[in-house]
């Protein structure tokens, strides 16, 4: 059998939730990554040290048999110096929601007026907190993404030390965004390097592939395909991984999100050697991100195995990205 190996994968844009379901998630993540940028969009929001120390504490209860480490964030406001000082030993990123954005955003930021924001970023640029943002507008739903680039210009033009992460990129505008700025970065979820919208509504309504922000064009996809298979030093993994309860997501309002974390390395393995790319996948999937964000997980070795593999159903409640389907790798041995 064609056996692949992975070194230290990791996931740099997870979402845990809390009580029973980070129990029922947590694990699946800790079984195959080395380690996980934690998203603070709890109800309410992780936005104070002792949030973020009582977060990751509830994590690590969940994974005690294996070693996985938890970048925990905070769920961005307007910081002062003095607090970002005290907690930044303790954080490895700060997340920028858009009010209303998504799933339980409707704290986030109301107006991007800069001189309103600058104590904060100037502060976070100072001590080398990187910035993580969902950018998206509230326009029309498959322009958001594009039409929030000038934000994006605007963030880093007046703040250029300031690590900026562009989460979940969905279209060839911000793949090119890429290159206009040096503290730009991007985070690639698997599932929108298979997804376009027609994916999700083409047909009847597939709600287990519906996320913000949505899967685009043809040309979208093609675009972070490119850049994701060439490994681009300025881009990395980011699962994006966001479960819901069936209930949640088979209904009427159905709630956004793909839960991929079970199968993520198997389908990109697929990915990457269906374009004669595997040898780029180690940079994808962890490289590249250890050296974005200065970071050095424990030793994990993750070998993948080709063979065919069949997505279960449901894990204990919320369904996986392509459940039932049979894919073409899986995983053989973790040490």
């Amino acid at each position: 059998m064609k056996t692949h190996t992975l070194l230290m994968p990791l996931d740099m844009h997870l979402h845990l939730r809390d009580s029973v379901m980070l129990e029922n998630v947590a694990p699946l993540t800790a079984y195959s990554f080395s380690g996980a940028i934690i998203m603070p969009n709890l109800v309410p929001p992780v936005t104070t040290l002792e949030d973020v120390r009582n977060y990751k504490k509830s994590i690590m209860e969940t994974v005690p048999n294996d070693y996985f480490e938890p970048y925990m964030t905070l769920f961005y406001k307007n910081y002062d110096k003095a607090f970002l000082e005290s907690v930044a030993n303790e954080i490895t990123a700060i997340k920028l929601y858009p009010a209303g954005i998504t799933t339980n955003s409707e704290g986030g930021v109301s107006s991007f007026d800069i001189e309103e924001m600058r104590p904060t970023l100037q502060a976070m640029s100072d001590m080398e907190i990187p910035l993580c943002v969902h950018g998206e507008t509230d326009g029309f739903v498959m322009d958001r993404e594009a039409e929030f680039m000038t934000i994006y210009e605007l963030l880093a033009t007046n703040f250029p030390k300031l690590k900026i992460i562009m989460e979940h990129i969905t279209t060839k505008e911000a793949v090119e965004m890429l290159d206009k700025h040096e503290n730009l970065y991007a985070t690639i979820t698997v599932h929108h390097l298979l997804l376009t919208l027609d994916d999700v509504v083409g047909g009847m309504m597939m709600p287990h592939n519906f996320c913000k922000p949505i899967a685009k064009r043809p040309e979208d996809l093609n675009a972070l395909l490119t850049t994701a298979l060439e490994a681009h030093p300025k881009v990395m993994f980011g699962s994006d991984s966001a479960p819901h309860p069936r209930s949640k997501k088979e209904s009427c309002g159905c709630a956004a999100g793909v839960f991929s974390a079970p199968i993520a390395l198997q389908l990109l393995c697929e990915i990457f050697e269906q374009y004669d790319k595997l040898d780029n996948l180690q940079s994808f999937i962890s490289d590249n991100a250890q050296s974005i964000y200065g970071i050095c997980p424990e030793f994990k070795e993750v070998v993948l195995e080709k063979r065919p593999f069949i997505i279960p159903e449901d894990y204990s409640g919320v369904v996986p990205l392509y459940a039932g389907n049979e894919i073409a790798w899986a995983i053989e041995s973790i040490e």
